[in-house]
């Protein structure tokens, strides 16, 4: 599913067809998540777009790749009162509430790493939610309590792009190349 997601970006920058994916279609929940490597080796958020609504995960993949890389603005669940009943690292959540100024739905999520990987206490998960949401006003405990929470849990898979090179070249005899690009050391 990673090599498809690579195949896709790649196959959108050479004006082309990806690859047919290796592995069988279904329905599932799905995100795809791009990150940069920066300072020598620190992985650090690129994009990270999808969806809890089960999607046919072929075209999920194919359109979640590039909305995720080219396209984020940013750069059975259990329904919780409390919004402090999940665990950092385990959960990922989905916060839903009202917005006290405007009178207006919001909602975010973060998958299971995300608090765990920015260092996150429940509360400052929660916030930053908040703010993803687009809400700009005073967080309070009031508001906290408002939320109504989902967590979820999910299953990650992660490659490099040297690894999705060297993939490619042993199962296809040759590296996907990107036309215009420069020849990466």
């Amino acid at each position: 599913m990673v090599v498809y997601c690579f195949d896709t970006l790649v196959a959108h920058y050479n004006s082309e067809e990806a690859p047919p994916p290796a592995f069988d279609e279904g329905h599932h929940p799905l995100f795809v998540t791009w990150n940069k490597v920066v300072n020598g080796g620190e992985r650090r958020l690129r994009g990270c777009i999808g969806t809890l609504e089960a999607r046919c995960i072929v075209n999920g993949f194919r359109d979640y790749a590039l909305t995720s890389a080219l396209r984020d603005r940013r750069f059975p669940p259990y329904k919780l009162k409390n919004c402090l009943i999940w665990n950092v690292g385990k959960h990922g959540i989905i916060i839903e509430f009202t917005d006290p100024d405007y009178n207006t739905r919001r909602n975010a999520t973060y998958l299971p790493d995300v608090a765990a990987h920015q260092g996150w206490t429940k509360i400052e998960a929660i916030d930053s939610l908040i703010r993803k949401a687009g809400y700009n006003g005073t967080i309070t405990e009031q508001l906290r309590k408002r939320i109504r929470l989902t967590r979820y849990q999910s299953t990650l898979f992660t490659m490099s792009y040297s690894d999705y090179v060297s993939h490619v070249n042993t199962t296809r005899g040759a590296a996907p190349t990107i036309n215009g690009a420069k020849p990466h050391n």
